[in-house]
């Protein structure tokens, strides 16, 4: 496992049930600044043993990006909605309502 991953990995652990956050937002905090990408393949990487809340991670636009297992999208829906997080009709989450507010001090970026 890479630094890169280990730190993306201690940045999700980190987010509260009932909260999400960006890729971008993960990366940023993770101190890989415009890197969404290495968040994805990190998360992807997990085994499903794997304890880390890779669920509260969602895109830009608030929704869950397609996965290439069968049923992990509804898998990280019902992960959500299982800790309170709501989605709209256009199976959005709102990031007023939900969205992770860690501050990107640089102070505390090494989450």
């Amino acid at each position: 496992m890479t630094g890169a991953y280990e730190r993306i990995y201690r940045t999700v652990r980190r987010i509260p049930a009932g909260r999400v956050a960006t890729y971008g937002q993960v990366a940023e905090l993770a101190g890989l600044p415009r890197q969404p990408r290495q968040v994805g393949y990190a998360l992807a990487a997990l085994s499903g043993e794997s304890n880390i809340p890779w669920h509260r991670v969602i895109n830009a636009k608030g929704e869950i990006s397609p996965r290439a297992e069968t049923g992990a999208e509804d898998l990280q829906r019902a992960l959500l909605e299982a800790e309170g997080v709501e989605f709209d009709e256009r199976a959005r989450v709102s990031f007023s309502r939900f969205g992770w507010r860690r501050a990107l001090d640089p102070q505390r970026r090494q989450a």
